[in-house]
């Protein structure tokens, strides 16, 4: 899934209204898992100047780059951290490490060519998924739809328990990227299909 619907999904799993403090661990865990990915976008970007199609067509499936993420993305991994902060009693540290999980686990299902190791240090075994979260090839279209038909629900469930503006300003600009963007591609499909029928008339 896309960063931010990890984020927002993660809150409404693990908010309390009774705790709305728990936002920032929450928000924190959701996207630790994805920070490899930020990093090598910047140092492929801004350092090598690398075009996007050979960052992510290369860089990003290049061993050590695939080594961190994976290892970032793993579920025992994850659980190993939340069983220390439990016994240690660092209550924000569980709460990063189980959203960190859940963001593994949301992964799990919605990656097809770019399946992630989440057994790691275990297991290299990767669930290549038959559904991408992104890949028209494999249904991308729909379940793109629905992540973010979820991330709309769940801002409706979410937002009335940010005390900050800020929180609340970024869930509305979180929904309203993933709005405008969706519907700019329905009209720039639109678009299309209204050219090519002209040209075929025109023929």
């Amino acid at each position: 899934m896309n960063t931010p619907s990890h984020a927002i999904l993660n809150l409404a799993i693990l908010i309390a209204p009774e705790q709305p403090t728990a936002t920032l661990p929450i928000v924190f865990g959701a996207v630790l898992p994805d920070v490899p990915m930020f990093v090598m976008y910047v140092w492929a970007k801004v350092i090598r100047r690398q075009s996007e199609y050979q960052i992510w067509s290369e860089t990003y499936f290049s061993p050590f780059w695939q080594n961190i993420t994976h290892a970032f993305h793993s579920m025992p991994l994850a659980l190993i951290g939340i069983f220390l902060a439990r016994y240690f009693g660092w209550g924000q540290a569980e709460i990063i490490g189980i959203s960190a999980f859940l963001h593994a686990l949301g992964d799990f299902p919605v990656h097809n060519e770019d399946a992630h190791r989440h057994f790691l240090p275990f297991s290299n075994y990767r669930f290549i998924s038959p559904i991408s979260y992104w890949n028209p090839n494999y249904h991308g279209r729909v379940v793109s739809f629905i992540e973010k038909l979820l991330v709309l629900i769940a801002t409706f469930y979410v937002f009335p328990l940010q005390q900050s503006w800020v929180s609340k300003g970024l869930l509305i600009a979180v929904n309203f990227v993933y709005l405008s963007g969706y519907l700019y591609i329905k009209l720039f499909r639109r678009c299309q299909h209204v050219d090519k029928e002209k040209e075929w008339q025109a023929t």
